[in-house]
């Protein structure tokens, strides 16, 4: 059984910022794409960031520039550092995961955090 554990949301005035981490727990061989995504009311679930084991990354044009994806490998845990937030940035985040155990590999998701944005 594996636990994606999400924790840092809340509610932040725009222009502030805000550090959501997501911790892996259980039968873990290897963890490999990280991962966070967002979905607003109404709205579909949207990649924000992802992030390979080997520390590559990739952005939605949106947060370019203004959030950071990083990773613990040791920790298995993924972090989504959050600069200038904007009232668009209001959601709730889920973090993802692509892990093995022991040779087939799944996605699985955290239950979301929520992140509010006050203009």
């Amino acid at each position: 059984q594996v636990q994606l554990v999400e924790s840092g949301g809340g509610l932040v005035q725009a222009g502030g910022s805000l550090r959501l981490s997501c911790a892996a727990s259980g039968s873990i061989f290897s963890v490999n794409n990280m991962g966070w995504y967002r979905q607003a009311p109404g709205k579909q679930r949207d990649l924000v960031a992802t992030i390979t084991s080997g520390g590559g990354t990739n952005y939605a044009d949106s947060v370019k520039g203004r959030f950071t994806i990083s990773r613990d490998n040791a920790k298995n845990t993924v972090y989504l550092q959050m600069n200038s937030l904007k009232a668009d940035d209001t959601a709730v985040y889920y973090c993802n995961a692509n892990i093995e155990w022991p040779t087939v590999t799944r996605r699985y998701w955290g239950q979301g955090t929520q992140v509010t944005v006050s203009s």
